[in-house]
């Protein structure tokens, strides 16, 4: 007989841990090859580690909300004699990705029924072990609850509404030493008729990530006019034949995206990250693109080698991964890898705007909103006003190593791919 470490397997760029959330199998039971084990919580998204081979679960070597090292071993199965004889060489597996919770075969939270097939569970008073071990161990409040519509039996909550509430927190993976517990009478300016509440998970990963990259990175920034006409027109003229042959929508963020990558081949160093005393100049230009979601949530997913795509692949790589992120259908990988941002503010009706990096990046690009103003154009025969689509860009860098010719230097050229776009070209 043959013993089989299964470990922590590797999880995106800037995940090293993960947080033992059920297991799946009990010592004894066994196990087929791809089976799911155990169930792992990242800051990112929650997923299922498969097993590499077939056999037997003989040990666990963590419990329940322990957090686990990637490689670290979680637990041993035991191979049969036969099995080890196999094709099989247990030493050159390669390491699996973990698999998103949208992407397994089958739910593994059965529901557990307490009450009559009359009732209604409105006020999630009937609650599954699972279920209520993730409350417990997620710190979900009874507030937040009321606000997630379950979608079991009745309505009863499940595992994977939990998730869905869980994965529109994830934000960001850096971690910090913040307290954020406070006494309410040290607010000396606090009185009776003030209204004190802890913050809600949401907003303490969201202020621990702004905390983690102003403290990290030297933030600048630089701002431009861009004269979006040309842009503004060629879309309004395209996106009722491109909306009937690819069924969504033409958005402005679309040819953006394509600008800014063909800019950051231009500009490397902005496509770049910081480590001690080096440069790491990425070979691939992912875009993250910052994703509001319904309830006010964010999440960025990322466009892999933009620079490389079609003004079409970009249309649709986008599309896929915004409607992923707002069903809460993204996996580990559609959330690493990013090289930089963007965010289009302009959706908000904002005019700019001085957006905080996504760390480990050097950079994020903030596009405001496309209003009509007067403007002067020059012409052969002299200088006019006219009524022109405006947007105003702004651009955050670190300018640890980003210094302003740069960052001015960049906007500059995304100004020159705006206003140069061939209104003829078709796509």
């Amino acid at each position: 007989m043959t013993k089989y470490n299964l470990t922590l397997p590797k999880m995106g760029e800037s995940v090293d841990e993960a947080t033992i959330v059920n297991w799946l199998k009990n010592i004894g039971d066994k196990i087929d090859m791809d089976d799911f084990v155990v169930e792992v919580a990242t800051d990112k998204v929650d997923s299922e580690v498969p097993s590499d081979v077939s056999g037997i679960l003989i040990e666990k070597c963590f419990e329940i909300n322990d957090v686990v090292k990637v490689g670290e071993t979680l637990c041993v199965i035991e191979i049969s004699d036969a099995e080890n004889e196999s094709d099989l060489q247990i030493e050159n597996i390669p390491n699996i990705e973990l698999l998103d919770q949208n992407e397994k075969k089958g739910e593994i939270d059965s529901e557990i029924t307490y009450t009559n097939e009359n009732e209604t569970d409105n006020n999630h008073s009937f609650l599954s072990p699972l279920v209520k071990s993730i409350i417990e161990k997620e710190g979900i409040s009874n507030d937040d609850l009321k606000n997630i519509k379950g979608s079991g039996k009745k309505g009863r909550l499940t595992k994977k509404d939990l998730l869905q509430y869980l994965e529109k927190t994830k934000l960001f993976n850096q971690p910090s030493n913040i307290d954020y517990n406070f006494d309410a009478s040290s607010f000396s300016n606090s009185s009776e008729s003030d209204s004190i509440r802890e913050l809600t998970r949401f907003e303490k990963m969201t202020s621990d990530h702004m905390i983690y990259s102003k403290n990290k990175s030297v933030h600048a920034q630089m701002f431009i006019e861009a004269d979006i006409t040309k842009l503004f027109v060629w879309r309004e003229k395209l996106k009722e034949s491109f909306f009937n042959k690819e069924k969504f929508k033409l958005t402005i963020t679309y040819p953006l995206i394509k600008i800014v990558s063909q800019a950051l081949r231009e500009f490397p160093t902005l496509n770049a990250t910081l480590s001690e005393n080096n440069l790491i100049i990425k070979k691939n230009i992912n875009i993250g693109i910052a994703t509001a979601l319904g309830n006010g949530n964010l999440i960025v997913p990322v466009i892999k080698n933009a620079d490389q795509l079609s003004l079409v692949g970009i249309c649709k790589s986008a599309n896929n991964l915004i409607s992923k992120a707002r069903s809460n259908d993204l996996n580990p990988d559609d959330v690493k890898d990013g090289t930089f941002t963007i965010t289009n503010i302009g959706v908000f009706e904002s005019l700019t705007g001085t957006a905080i990096i996504n760390q480990p990046q050097l950079g994020i690009i903030a596009f405001g909103s496309v209003r009509k103003l007067p403007r002067v154009i020059e012409t052969n025969k002299g200088d006019f006003i006219g009524i022109r689509r405006i947007v105003m860009i702004s651009l955050s860098f670190d300018h640890r190593i980003i210094n302003g010719a740069i960052g001015g230097l960049f906007l500059k050229r995304i100004k020159e791919l705006i206003e140069n776009w061939d209104g003829n070209s078709e796509i």
